[in-house]
This record gives structure tokens, sequence and C-alpha cells, in this order.
């Protein structure tokens, strides 16, 4: 299996090691078995946004295009602050500003974990996760067609009981089925998943 073979969770995990996985437990008042639970949860969030933004017009170019400002930017170096700043715009596009708040309501909410720490996770994870993609499609050549097959084979890849847990919250982010309405279709007047 070469790294390109891997599951972006997988390498993610490696990528962080023990220390930052000590880090992340840190930050959310857990033990590390958990943190590593919610660290791949929220991988999968963010392969899920992608997957779901990648189905509308031009989505699928446009991600292309936001790979190539990633593939030299390894966050897995950089400072926690311009993380942040990068991974809050990288939400922002993926999941909406309304629909990062859904992800980490739900994710705390699953995982027994507040609400706030999960608000600091996802925008340090959102680059890593980009990071990873961009260095994939980059090393594969992978054109805007290629990298929506690879998102799905990531998603698909999930366990079924947390694949399953993720496309809910993603319904609740996006709107269910095809033809979404937009990326706050499934926002207004629904209830967050009972997990």
């Amino acid at each position: 299996m070469t790294p390109y073979d891997e599951l972006l969770d997988q390498q993610l995990l490696e990528q962080l090691g023990r220390p930052g996985l000590a880090q992340t437990a840190a930050m959310l008042g857990t033990d590390e078995d958990k943190a590593r639970d919610v660290i791949q949860a929220v991988t999968g969030i963010v392969i899920g946004g992608l997957a779901r933004n990648v189905q509308y017009p031009d989505g699928a170019d446009a991600l292309a295009g936001a790979l190539e400002d990633h593939v030299d930017a390894d966050p897995f170096d950089g400072d926690v602050a311009s993380l942040t700043r990068d991974g809050h715009s990288i939400l922002g596009h993926v999941l909406g500003g309304q629909g990062t708040e859904v992800a980490a309501t739900g994710l705390g909410r699953l995982f027994g974990v507040d609400t706030g720490a999960m608000m600091k996770l996802l925008p340090l994870v959102a680059p890593m996760v980009m990071y990873l993609l961009a260095t994939r499609a980059n090393g594969r050549h992978l054109d805007a067609d290629a990298l929506v097959d690879d998102l799905e084979r990531e998603r698909a890849a999930l366990p079924e009981r947390r694949r399953e847990l993720l496309d809910e919250l993603l319904d609740h982010i996006f709107g269910p089925g095809p033809g979404r309405p937009g990326i706050y279709g499934g926002l207004p007047g629904t209830s967050l998943p009972d997990w």
C-alpha cells in the first residue's frame, strides 16, 4: 500500500503522532483513544463536506484549484494561529459558518465533548485534510473527476455506523439527498440528529 492508498484519517493520525494525539486529548478533556475517534470523525466530516460540494456545478474544479494552494503549505509544521485562520476559511467554504457550528455541536454530543473544544479542533484538522488530499492529488496527478472518485472512496471506507452518523449530520447541514437546495438547505427549522 502506497501513502496515496492509505486513508486520509490514518495518514493524519500518523502525521500527528503520539504528541499531537496527546495535545488533542488535552484540548478535548478526554483520553487519547477517544481523541483518536474524534479526529477520525472530524476528518470524515471534512471529507464528507468536500464530497458534497463537488456535486455542485464547478465544485470539483473549485476543489482542484483550492488543493493547488495547499500542496506546499504543510500544516503539521505550522503555528496554531495561522492554522486556525486557514481552517476557518476552509470550513467556511466546505460547511458554511452555520454548518461548522452544527458539525461541532453534533460531534460534541456524539462523543460527549464540549462544543467549544470541537470548534477549536475543526479548524485545526481541516487544513491537514486539505494538505494530505492535495499531496495525494499532486502525486497521482488527479484531475477534478478523479478527485470526486477519490473522495467517494474515502467516504465509503468509513465504518458503516460512523458513515451513517456523519451522513446524518451532513444531511442536516446540506439538506438530504440529490438536488440539495444549497449549503444551508438543511438548517432552517430542523433539529440536530439524535445521537
